[in-house]
């Protein structure tokens, strides 16, 4: 099957939408992180009111979760044919 030239175009296609997309996504964080500088928090531990602690605690939180899920993956992954086989021979 060939591609023809009717093919949908979708947004994300265009290298230019990718360039603003990621530029934009920049400036989004570049601002909530500023505003956490002009921000007064009433925090019960003094570590959470480092510059930065709750976007960094995200990030570091969500990189703990991918990594975990692949070490679980390991253990919970079945055989390529596992439910191509019959029952008795499991």
């Amino acid at each position: 099957m060939t591609p023809s030239s009717d093919t949908k175009k979708y947004w994300l296609d265009s290298s230019e939408n990718v360039t603003k997309l990621f530029h934009g996504l920049w400036v989004v964080c570049l601002g909530l992180i500023s505003i956490d500088l002009f921000l007064h928090r009433h925090e019960d531990f003094g570590f959470a009111m480092l510059f930065g602690f709750h976007g960094f605690y995200g990030f570091f939180a969500c990189v703990a979760l991918v990594l975990a899920a692949k070490q679980l993956r390991r253990i919970l992954m079945r055989p390529e044919d596992y439910y191509d086989r019959d029952s008795h021979e499991r």
